[in-house]
Protein backbone atom coordinates (compact mmCIF):
# COMPACT_ATOMS: atom_id res chain seq x y z
CA UNK A 1 0.00 0.00 0.00
CA UNK A 2 1.22 3.37 -0.83
CA UNK A 3 -0.88 6.09 0.64
CA UNK A 4 -0.12 9.47 1.85
CA UNK A 5 -1.04 8.60 5.86
CA UNK A 6 0.78 8.48 8.87
CA UNK A 7 -0.95 6.07 11.66
CA UNK A 8 -3.68 4.64 9.98
CA UNK A 9 -6.43 5.05 13.63
CA UNK A 10 -5.82 9.21 12.42
CA UNK A 11 -6.37 8.84 9.25
CA UNK A 12 -9.81 10.73 9.53
CA UNK A 13 -8.75 13.16 12.03
CA UNK A 14 -6.07 14.55 10.18
CA UNK A 15 -7.80 14.72 7.19
CA UNK A 16 -10.76 16.85 9.17
CA UNK A 17 -8.26 19.18 10.48
CA UNK A 18 -6.97 19.93 7.16
CA UNK A 19 -10.39 20.79 5.74
CA UNK A 20 -11.01 23.37 8.81
CA UNK A 21 -7.16 24.66 8.22
CA UNK A 22 -7.89 25.09 4.38
CA UNK A 23 -11.54 26.90 5.26
CA UNK A 24 -10.85 29.27 8.18
CA UNK A 25 -13.92 31.98 7.15
CA UNK A 26 -16.32 29.42 6.85
CA UNK A 27 -15.54 25.90 8.26
CA UNK A 28 -14.98 24.70 12.38
CA UNK A 29 -13.90 21.81 13.47
CA UNK A 30 -14.95 19.73 16.63
CA UNK A 31 -12.55 17.16 16.72
CA UNK A 32 -14.62 15.05 19.48
CA UNK A 33 -17.66 14.33 17.02
CA UNK A 34 -15.70 14.54 14.07
CA UNK A 35 -18.03 17.49 13.51
CA UNK A 36 -17.00 19.88 10.21
CA UNK A 37 -19.49 22.92 10.78
CA UNK A 38 -20.32 26.08 9.20
CA UNK A 39 -19.00 28.81 10.90
CA UNK A 40 -22.29 30.96 10.86
CA UNK A 41 -24.34 27.78 12.17
CA UNK A 42 -26.89 27.35 13.67
CA UNK A 43 -28.75 30.13 12.23
CA UNK A 44 -32.57 30.32 13.55
CA UNK A 45 -33.98 31.58 10.19
CA UNK A 46 -33.10 28.04 8.85
CA UNK A 47 -33.34 24.25 9.30
CA UNK A 48 -29.91 23.10 9.89
CA UNK A 49 -29.15 20.07 7.22
CA UNK A 50 -26.82 17.09 8.39
CA UNK A 51 -25.42 13.78 7.00
CA UNK A 52 -23.23 11.53 8.83
CA UNK A 53 -22.24 8.39 7.23
CA UNK A 54 -18.93 6.60 6.76
CA UNK A 55 -15.85 8.63 5.69
CA UNK A 56 -13.89 7.14 2.87
CA UNK A 57 -16.29 8.92 0.70
CA UNK A 58 -14.99 12.18 -0.14
CA UNK A 59 -16.23 14.78 -0.95
CA UNK A 60 -19.31 13.45 0.71
CA UNK A 61 -19.97 14.59 2.82
CA UNK A 62 -17.00 16.64 5.04
CA UNK A 63 -16.25 18.71 1.52
CA UNK A 64 -20.08 19.99 1.26
CA UNK A 65 -20.40 21.90 4.37
CA UNK A 66 -21.33 25.41 3.12
CA UNK A 67 -23.86 27.57 2.29
CA UNK A 68 -26.73 25.72 -0.04
CA UNK A 69 -25.66 22.62 1.24
CA UNK A 70 -25.06 21.13 4.46
CA UNK A 71 -24.63 22.88 7.97
CA UNK A 72 -22.60 19.79 9.44
CA UNK A 73 -21.35 16.22 8.43
CA UNK A 74 -20.36 13.91 11.43
CA UNK A 75 -18.89 10.90 9.65
CA UNK A 76 -17.23 7.91 11.35
CA UNK A 77 -14.22 6.02 10.45
CA UNK A 78 -13.87 4.88 6.81
CA UNK A 79 -16.78 3.12 6.21
CA UNK A 80 -18.30 2.88 9.54
CA UNK A 81 -21.48 4.81 10.67
CA UNK A 82 -21.22 7.47 13.06
CA UNK A 83 -21.40 6.66 17.03
CA UNK A 84 -24.91 7.33 18.39
CA UNK A 85 -23.42 10.07 20.06
CA UNK A 86 -21.78 11.88 17.48
CA UNK A 87 -25.26 12.61 15.93
CA UNK A 88 -26.53 13.83 19.39
CA UNK A 89 -23.81 16.22 20.24
CA UNK A 90 -24.38 17.26 16.22
CA UNK A 91 -28.21 17.29 16.66
CA UNK A 92 -27.76 19.39 19.51
CA UNK A 93 -25.22 21.75 18.01
CA UNK A 94 -27.23 22.79 15.35
CA UNK A 95 -30.60 23.03 16.77
CA UNK A 96 -32.56 25.64 15.54
CA UNK A 97 -35.95 26.84 16.33
CA UNK A 98 -36.82 25.58 12.87
CA UNK A 99 -35.36 22.19 13.50
CA UNK A 100 -32.85 19.93 12.28
CA UNK A 101 -33.27 17.46 8.84
CA UNK A 102 -30.35 14.78 9.75
CA UNK A 103 -30.02 12.67 6.10
CA UNK A 104 -28.89 8.89 6.01
CA UNK A 105 -27.94 6.97 3.77
CA UNK A 106 -29.63 3.56 3.71
CA UNK A 107 -27.37 1.21 5.76
CA UNK A 108 -27.76 -0.65 9.19
CA UNK A 109 -25.50 0.82 11.04
CA UNK A 110 -26.24 4.64 9.77
CA UNK A 111 -30.17 3.74 10.41
CA UNK A 112 -29.42 2.80 14.03
CA UNK A 113 -26.85 5.82 14.87
CA UNK A 114 -29.28 8.45 13.56
CA UNK A 115 -32.44 6.96 15.15
CA UNK A 116 -31.14 6.57 18.62
CA UNK A 117 -29.33 9.90 17.83
CA UNK A 118 -32.54 11.58 17.20
CA UNK A 119 -34.39 9.98 19.98
CA UNK A 120 -32.13 11.31 22.15
CA UNK A 121 -31.80 14.68 20.91
CA UNK A 122 -35.75 14.85 20.96
CA UNK A 123 -35.65 14.03 24.76
CA UNK A 124 -33.81 17.23 25.38
CA UNK A 125 -35.80 18.95 23.24
CA UNK A 126 -34.35 19.57 19.93
CA UNK A 127 -36.97 18.96 16.84
CA UNK A 128 -35.96 17.12 14.30
CA UNK A 129 -36.81 14.86 11.29
CA UNK A 130 -35.15 11.98 9.56
CA UNK A 131 -35.26 11.58 5.42
CA UNK A 132 -33.74 8.30 4.34
CA UNK A 133 -31.59 8.14 1.15
CA UNK A 134 -31.89 4.98 -1.35
CA UNK A 135 -31.34 5.64 -4.86
CA UNK A 136 -28.94 2.41 -5.28
CA UNK A 137 -31.18 -0.18 -8.40
CA UNK A 138 -28.26 -2.78 -7.49
CA UNK A 139 -29.76 -4.30 -4.83
CA UNK A 140 -33.15 -4.77 -2.88
CA UNK A 141 -31.40 -5.81 -0.07
CA UNK A 142 -27.88 -6.58 1.41
CA UNK A 143 -25.81 -7.63 4.26
CA UNK A 144 -24.87 -3.57 5.19
CA UNK A 145 -28.30 -2.93 4.34
CA UNK A 146 -32.36 -2.45 4.88
CA UNK A 147 -33.53 -2.08 1.36
CA UNK A 148 -31.34 -0.09 -0.74
CA UNK A 149 -28.56 1.49 -0.66
CA UNK A 150 -27.90 5.17 -0.66
CA UNK A 151 -25.12 6.56 -2.68
CA UNK A 152 -24.25 9.40 -4.90
CA UNK A 153 -28.01 10.49 -5.61
CA UNK A 154 -27.71 11.49 -2.33
CA UNK A 155 -26.16 14.40 -3.69
CA UNK A 156 -29.17 16.02 -5.24
CA UNK A 157 -31.11 15.07 -2.18
CA UNK A 158 -28.67 17.43 0.22
CA UNK A 159 -28.38 20.09 -2.99
CA UNK A 160 -32.04 20.66 -2.73
CA UNK A 161 -33.05 20.50 0.94
CA UNK A 162 -30.05 22.87 1.17
CA UNK A 163 -31.74 25.18 -1.18
CA UNK A 164 -34.91 24.94 0.00
CA UNK A 165 -33.56 25.46 3.67
CA UNK A 166 -31.07 28.38 2.66
CA UNK A 167 -34.54 30.20 1.27
CA UNK A 168 -36.14 29.65 4.90
CA UNK A 169 -38.89 26.94 3.93
CA UNK A 170 -40.03 25.30 7.03
CA UNK A 171 -38.98 21.60 8.52
CA UNK A 172 -42.53 19.94 7.26
CA UNK A 173 -41.00 21.80 3.24
CA UNK A 174 -37.78 20.47 3.53
CA UNK A 175 -38.51 17.36 4.03
CA UNK A 176 -41.20 16.69 1.61
CA UNK A 177 -38.74 18.37 -1.31
CA UNK A 178 -36.00 15.61 0.06
CA UNK A 179 -38.70 12.90 -0.33
CA UNK A 180 -39.47 14.24 -3.79
CA UNK A 181 -36.18 14.18 -4.94
CA UNK A 182 -35.24 11.07 -3.74
CA UNK A 183 -38.10 9.33 -5.09
CA UNK A 184 -37.41 10.10 -8.96
CA UNK A 185 -33.25 9.50 -8.41
CA UNK A 186 -31.91 6.54 -9.60
CA UNK A 187 -28.02 4.77 -9.39
CA UNK A 188 -26.35 2.12 -10.59
CA UNK A 189 -22.47 1.90 -10.34
CA UNK A 190 -19.87 -0.36 -11.63
CA UNK A 191 -16.18 -1.36 -9.77
CA UNK A 192 -13.00 -1.87 -11.95
CA UNK A 193 -11.10 -3.01 -9.18
CA UNK A 194 -11.39 -2.77 -5.20
CA UNK A 195 -10.22 -0.06 -2.63
CA UNK A 196 -8.07 0.33 -0.23
CA UNK A 197 -8.80 1.04 3.42
CA UNK A 198 -5.38 2.60 5.08
CA UNK A 199 -6.35 0.47 8.55
CA UNK A 200 -6.64 -2.41 6.36
CA UNK A 201 -3.74 -1.69 4.12
CA UNK A 202 -4.59 -3.95 1.41
CA UNK A 203 -7.19 -4.20 -1.06
CA UNK A 204 -10.71 -5.43 0.61
CA UNK A 205 -11.93 -7.44 -1.97
CA UNK A 206 -10.66 -9.41 -5.03
CA UNK A 207 -11.56 -8.49 -8.45
CA UNK A 208 -9.12 -10.21 -11.63
CA UNK A 209 -7.25 -8.02 -13.81
CA UNK A 210 -10.10 -9.15 -16.26
CA UNK A 211 -13.02 -8.99 -14.01
CA UNK A 212 -15.47 -5.88 -12.87
CA UNK A 213 -18.79 -5.56 -10.43
CA UNK A 214 -21.44 -4.95 -11.79
CA UNK A 215 -24.04 -3.08 -9.28
CA UNK A 216 -21.18 -2.33 -6.44
CA UNK A 217 -21.21 -1.13 -3.11
CA UNK A 218 -19.48 2.30 -2.07
CA UNK A 219 -18.51 0.13 0.80
CA UNK A 220 -17.47 -2.75 -1.70
CA UNK A 221 -20.14 -4.63 -1.45
CA UNK A 222 -21.22 -7.15 -4.07
CA UNK A 223 -23.39 -6.25 -6.61
CA UNK A 224 -25.61 -7.79 -9.35
CA UNK A 225 -22.99 -9.90 -10.99
CA UNK A 226 -18.99 -10.25 -11.09
CA UNK A 227 -18.28 -10.95 -14.98
CA UNK A 228 -15.54 -9.76 -17.57
CA UNK A 229 -14.25 -6.57 -18.49
CA UNK A 230 -16.02 -4.68 -21.87
CA UNK A 231 -16.31 -1.80 -23.21
CA UNK A 232 -17.05 1.47 -22.16
CA UNK A 233 -20.07 1.52 -24.54
CA UNK A 234 -21.25 -1.65 -23.22
CA UNK A 235 -20.43 -0.67 -19.33
CA UNK A 236 -22.27 2.74 -20.33
CA UNK A 237 -25.08 0.78 -21.62
CA UNK A 238 -25.51 -1.54 -19.08
CA UNK A 239 -25.57 0.86 -16.31
CA UNK A 240 -28.26 3.22 -17.92
CA UNK A 241 -30.18 0.18 -19.16
CA UNK A 242 -30.75 -0.62 -14.83
CA UNK A 243 -31.49 2.67 -14.23
CA UNK A 244 -33.85 4.18 -16.74
CA UNK A 245 -35.79 0.94 -16.66
CA UNK A 246 -36.31 1.13 -12.94
CA UNK A 247 -38.30 3.88 -12.07
CA UNK A 248 -38.93 4.03 -14.85
CA UNK A 249 -37.89 7.14 -17.12
CA UNK A 250 -39.54 7.46 -20.03
CA UNK A 251 -39.28 9.54 -23.66
CA UNK A 252 -40.69 13.26 -23.07
CA UNK A 253 -38.59 13.07 -19.44
CA UNK A 254 -36.01 15.75 -18.77
CA UNK A 255 -33.65 14.60 -16.02
CA UNK A 256 -30.22 15.38 -14.60
CA UNK A 257 -27.44 13.01 -15.64
CA UNK A 258 -24.61 12.27 -13.29
CA UNK A 259 -21.48 10.21 -14.00
CA UNK A 260 -19.98 9.68 -10.59
CA UNK A 261 -16.39 8.63 -10.18
CA UNK A 262 -15.40 6.74 -7.34
CA UNK A 263 -11.85 7.44 -6.43
CA UNK A 264 -9.54 5.99 -8.66
CA UNK A 265 -11.16 6.81 -12.41
CA UNK A 266 -9.34 9.34 -14.63
CA UNK A 267 -12.46 12.14 -15.13
CA UNK A 268 -11.22 11.64 -19.33
CA UNK A 269 -12.79 8.48 -18.61
CA UNK A 270 -16.08 9.41 -17.07
CA UNK A 271 -16.55 11.35 -19.88
CA UNK A 272 -16.66 8.37 -22.38
CA UNK A 273 -19.15 6.88 -19.94
CA UNK A 274 -21.35 10.36 -20.05
CA UNK A 275 -20.94 10.65 -23.76
CA UNK A 276 -22.21 7.33 -24.10
CA UNK A 277 -25.23 8.13 -21.34
CA UNK A 278 -26.05 10.98 -23.43
CA UNK A 279 -26.76 9.40 -26.43
CA UNK A 280 -28.41 6.46 -25.62
CA UNK A 281 -31.23 8.81 -23.22
CA UNK A 282 -31.30 11.24 -26.62
CA UNK A 283 -32.18 8.03 -28.55
CA UNK A 284 -34.89 7.05 -26.11
CA UNK A 285 -36.33 10.58 -26.26
CA UNK A 286 -34.89 11.79 -22.88
CA UNK A 287 -33.33 15.08 -22.60
CA UNK A 288 -31.02 15.52 -20.49
CA UNK A 289 -31.00 19.21 -18.60
CA UNK A 290 -28.60 19.23 -16.51
CA UNK A 291 -25.02 17.36 -16.69
CA UNK A 292 -22.89 16.25 -13.44
CA UNK A 293 -19.43 14.61 -14.14
CA UNK A 294 -17.12 14.28 -11.21
CA UNK A 295 -16.35 12.69 -8.04
CA UNK A 296 -19.29 13.15 -5.36
CA UNK A 297 -19.12 10.14 -3.65
CA UNK A 298 -16.47 8.11 -3.53
CA UNK A 299 -15.23 4.77 -2.49
CA UNK A 300 -11.51 5.69 -1.26
CA UNK A 301 -9.13 4.62 -4.46
CA UNK A 302 -11.55 2.17 -6.16
CA UNK A 303 -11.81 2.36 -9.82
CA UNK A 304 -15.48 2.41 -11.15
CA UNK A 305 -18.04 4.73 -11.78
CA UNK A 306 -21.86 5.14 -10.92
CA UNK A 307 -24.44 6.58 -13.17
CA UNK A 308 -27.30 8.28 -11.34
CA UNK A 309 -30.49 9.80 -13.25
CA UNK A 310 -33.19 12.68 -11.40
CA UNK A 311 -36.28 12.96 -13.03
CA UNK A 312 -36.23 17.33 -13.31
CA UNK A 313 -39.50 19.24 -13.04
CA UNK A 314 -40.19 23.29 -12.59
CA UNK A 315 -39.20 23.09 -8.96
CA UNK A 316 -36.31 20.62 -8.39
CA UNK A 317 -34.34 22.00 -11.59
CA UNK A 318 -34.43 25.29 -9.59
CA UNK A 319 -33.66 24.26 -6.44
CA UNK A 320 -30.89 22.28 -8.37
CA UNK A 321 -29.74 25.76 -10.19
CA UNK A 322 -29.85 27.77 -6.28
CA UNK A 323 -26.40 28.91 -5.22
CA UNK A 324 -24.15 26.95 -3.46
CA UNK A 325 -20.92 27.50 -1.61
CA UNK A 326 -18.40 24.82 -0.43
CA UNK A 327 -15.13 23.94 -0.31
CA UNK A 328 -15.51 21.53 -3.43
CA UNK A 329 -16.72 23.41 -6.19
CA UNK A 330 -18.94 20.14 -7.18
CA UNK A 331 -21.97 22.12 -7.63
Amino acid sequence: MKKFVNDPKQFVPEMLEGIALANPDTLAYVPEYNLIMRKDAPRDDKVSIVQGSGSGHEPAHVMIVGKGMLDAACPGDVFAAPPMDYVYETAKKLATPKGVLLLVNNYTGDRMAFDMGKEMAESEGVRTEILMINDDVAVKDSTYTIGRRGVAGNFFVIKAVGAASERGDDLEEVVRIGKKVNDVTRTMGVALTACTPPAKGSPLFDLGADEMEVGVGIHGEPGRERRKLAGADEIADELLDAVVDDLPYASGDRVALMVNGLGGTPISELYILYRRAHKQLADRGITVGRSYVNEYCTSLDMAGASITLVKLDDEIEELLAAPAEVPIRVF
